[in-house]
């Protein structure tokens, strides 16, 4: 999406996208999948559990940073990731609409039969 576009939508819509659009490559997930198993990890424990680059990780890492999806915390000179539980609440929040209206528009399409 072109970012001159992005303004003929809602607040709310730019940041599902975004959110969606972190979420939307495998590597990403599963980086998600790993900081949910440890909790937290470095790039370097990253690497070394998926079959990517260093720098592929770092890239997907920026991707899901830049999203706020994951934070980062330097302990010691390393820098940990770890997830961001309050935007995963998000997503569940745009989740829970979305079902909640396709539910309504069940009902209503039920009611016309």
């Amino acid at each position: 999406m072109g970012a001159s576009k992005t303004f003929v939508f809602t607040k709310r819509q730019n940041r599902a996208a975004v959110l969606m659009k972190a979420l939307g490559h495998p590597a990403r997930v599963a980086i998600i999948d790993y900081l949910i198993k440890k909790n937290q990890a470095t790039a370097d424990d990253i690497v070394n559990e998926l079959p990517l680059s260093q720098p592929t990780i770092s890239q997907h890492l920026r991707e899901l940073k830049n999203s706020r999806l994951i934070k980062g915390v330097f302990k010691g000179s390393r820098l940990y990731y770890y997830m961001n539980e309050v935007v995963f609440s998000e997503i569940e929040y745009y989740h829970d609409e979305i079902i909640e209206k396709i539910e309504k528009r069940k009902q209503r399409i039920g009611k016309m039969k």
